[in-house]
């Protein structure tokens, strides 16, 4: 495959060359079925295909201590929330709120009028839009997530990995999961100062669709709700 991107500029010189697409296929910008979500087009849609394993690139001894950094960040991680907006590849755009409290749990609230909710409870996903009366199931292990939701991150060890850019001001690293049954490939883009800290995220799904996601006003809570990490039946919720 092949790496197109994009450059744009961002403000407070943090994010100077953001690359906004990854690894996409050239005319490979077909959604599978069912919604899109953070995590990329869901991997159980029944026209989609596992990736084939994308070789990764030979590291450089700074690439090296680059990718240590980033799973290093990843496991000082508890809690956070924060806010999101969600670019899909039709360029149609999604915000909402968000909370990760590893290992493995997470929740994506889209504001309205979406009625589509995304909660991990720590082994099961599910993608749950209730104007539609869906909830797609599938277990954590088979999102690109697991390598950055377990409770210890290690990318080296876990992901190939794809690529490494690291500037003054910004990292980019892109990887895919080593396990087949975690398609998909998903390239971080981390600012530096004055600590490492997650901007955005593009993931690339089986069928080679981007989804651009990026987040902002990040705090780590002492602690959030378990009941925000609880999967029931979208028919049992009651939307406030």
């Amino acid at each position: 495959m092949r790496a197109g991107r994009a450059v744009g500029r961002c403000g407070a010189g943090i994010l100077c060359a953001v690359l906004v697409a990854a690894f996409s296929p050239a005319g490979a910008q077909n959604p599978g079925k069912g919604p899109t979500s953070p995590l990329g087009a869901p991997p159980w849609s029944a026209d989609v295909k596992p990736d084939s394993p994308v070789a990764g690139i030979a590291l450089e001894p700074q690439q090296l201590e680059t990718v240590k950094k980033v799973s290093a960040y990843f496991n000082k991680l508890i809690n956070l929330r924060g806010t999101f907006v969600q670019t899909a590849a039709d360029n149609k755009r999604m915000r909402g709120r968000f909370f990760v409290k590893r290992p493995g749990k997470l929740r994506f609230e889209y504001n309205l009028p979406s009625r589509q909710l995304i909660v991990s409870d720590g082994s099961m996903l599910a993608i749950q839009d209730l104007d539609m009366n869906t909830d797609d199931r599938v277990g954590l292990d088979q999102t690109p997530f697991r390598l950055l939701l377990r409770n210890d991150v290690d990318l080296l060890r876990d992901a190939r990995i794809l690529e490494v850019q690291e500037a003054e001001d910004l990292i980019i690293l892109a990887l895919q999961d080593k396990s087949p049954d975690a398609p998909g490939q998903i390239r971080l883009f981390l600012s530096k100062g004055p600590d490492l800290e997650l901007k955005e995220w593009v993931t690339t799904d089986s069928q080679g669709t981007d989804t651009r996601v990026e987040v902002a006003n990040l705090n780590r809570p002492e602690e959030l709700d378990a009941e925000l990490f609880r999967v029931i039946s979208p028919t049992l919720r009651k939307i406030k």
